[in-house]
């Protein structure tokens, strides 16, 4: 079946410009669809573990905005910011991110662990070796492995399922978060060749494309993603305060593909992330560095969907949200580093932001 599926570098580049074109294709409309959330069938089928533990799942999917209606339905659509609560939740109850599908928990915090273990590699593929070593450290019914043949390199997962639970989309889960987190690492989206998945076609499989943007094969040996092995020698290009801006997105961020984003939003955020104080950079400043005018640069803005004050505020509240989580700095502080003229400010804008003031929010964060 290996040599089936292996091919010239020819074949192979060819395979990776028809991932491309896919990727990119905004007409075609099953992407304009997937992008409008997750299928109710999956997302029915990531309760496998909270149900197998016996939670209460129409509560679970009720205090994540989600009416349990909705997954009998199966065109319907969940937004990802609802999945994202959903998937929270469960992990929180089960004190497990694998969220029950492991034999042994990952404890809250495993995969933020992973991420440090590995953000000060020099190369994706020291990095993808560390991430092997980490799971066979917290896991014992899991294992991923780098496999390298030739131009091919295969991440092969493979999970025993000791506690006899339908997996699949709990394997899904783990090939989608390693391939778009080591994207995210090396700032290049990496372009699969083909995926091999050891199961049939799921009910939601009119998503693989959107999970999985190339080839995808069922029923086979393994589970595993090819891709060319030139991307195994790009550098990691992330610092430890960039990882903890992604981890306070996470799961979100993860729900997403991952794509380089040379947006003028995106340079934007990039550079107020950078910033002690976000009060530090102002249009003006950020129109000269990107070499552009003021009345421009509002203007592209506009063109993308967003303006200064709506990616301000964006970053604001990623910037809150980690700092009440991970640090012991006083609201405050946290308020005039974000640029708020007094407390107060910031307590109204968090609550807008998330339904809880900051001290009610790190609280229950903390609990």
């Amino acid at each position: 079946m290996t040599e089936l599926f292996r091919g010239s570098l020819k074949q192979q580049q060819q395979t990776e410009n028809n991932c491309e074109a896919e990727r990119v294709d905004n007409e075609n409309p099953k992407f304009r669809e997937a992008g409008l959330g997750i299928l109710g069938a999956a997302v029915r089928a990531h309760l496998t573990g909270a149900q197998a533990a016996g939670l209460d799942c129409q509560q679970l999917l009720i205090d994540s905005g989600i009416a349990p209606a909705q997954l009998d339905d199966p065109e319907s659509r969940i937004g990802r910011e609802q999945v994202a609560n959903l998937l929270r939740l469960e992990w929180d109850f089960l004190n497990d991110e694998s969220g029950g599908f492991l034999a042994r928990p990952w404890l809250p915090g495993t995969f933020a662990m992973m991420g440090h273990a590995c953000i000060t590699c020099p190369n994706l593929r020291r990095a993808l070796l560390r991430s092997s070593r980490f799971i066979s450290m917290v896991s014992d019914d899991l294992h991923i492995k780098l496999v390298e043949d030739g131009e091919e390199a295969r991440l092969i997962i493979h999970h025993t399922n000791e506690k006899k639970l339908p997996n699949q989309i709990f394997v899904e889960s783990i090939a989608v978060i390693w391939l778009r987190f080591f994207s995210w690492l090396i700032d290049r989206t990496i372009l699969l060749e083909r995926v091999l998945l050891a199961f049939p076609p799921p009910d939601y499989n009119e998503d693989y494309s959107d999970m999985f943007p190339c080839r995808h094969y069922f029923n086979q040996s393994e589970t595993c993603l090819v891709f060319n092995t030139r991307y195994l020698q790009m550098p990691l290009v992330r610092d430890e305060q960039q990882l903890a801006d992604f981890l306070s997105r996470a799961p979100e961020c993860l729900l997403t593909q991952y794509k380089s984003d040379h947006s003028f939003t995106g340079r934007i955020r990039r550079m107020l992330q950078q910033q002690n104080s976000i009060e530090n950079l102002s249009l003006d400043d950020v129109a000269a560095r990107l070499y552009t005018s003021p009345q421009t640069l509002r203007r592209r803005l506009k063109e993308e969907g967003n303006s200064w004050q709506d990616i301000k505020d964006s970053v604001r509240r990623d910037m809150a949200v980690y700092q009440l989580k991970q640090q012991e700095t006083a609201v405050a502080e946290i308020a005039e580093r974000l640029g708020f003229s007094e407390p107060s400010a910031f307590n109204r804008a968090f609550k807008k932001w998330t339904g809880l003031a900051p001290g009610a929010y790190r609280d229950k964060f903390r609990s």
